[in-house]
């Protein structure tokens, strides 16, 4: 199976947070293929140097997490452009891209979840 998952809010966003953590969960079958894809607001997760969060839900370091296993997580340019985000700025393991790719990826995937 593969799975793409939309993340639309801020890093100290709880929703950001809950689907950082079913991304890191479904890989534990390793029959499942999980990509992300950050647009709106949710291109700030992808960029590092986040100060620490009140509430405790590091977006940086659960994203780093999802990342080492060498999966893919695309951050939408005209996102990043309208926030002041530089490539230079995104957490390594994650990369520019478009909506031509997030349209390619819903059509790969089997599902698609959108926080």
């Amino acid at each position: 199976m593969t799975c793409l998952i939309i993340i639309n809010e801020p890093p100290a966003a709880e929703r950001t947070y809950n689907a950082l953590r079913l991304a890191t969960a479904l890989t534990a079958d390793t029959e499942t293929e999980v990509r992300l894809f950050f647009i709106g607001d949710g291109v700030a997760s992808a960029a590092s140097g986040q100060p620490e969060p009140a509430n405790g839900h590091n977006t940086e370091w659960m994203l780093q997490r999802f990342l080492a296993g060498h999966r893919k997580a695309g951050v939408c340019r005209t996102c990043m452009e309208a926030r002041g985000i530089t490539d230079d700025q995104l957490i390594p393991g994650t990369h520019k891209s478009n909506l031509e790719e997030l349209s390619r990826r819903t059509r790969e995937s089997s599902r698609v979840l959108v926080f």
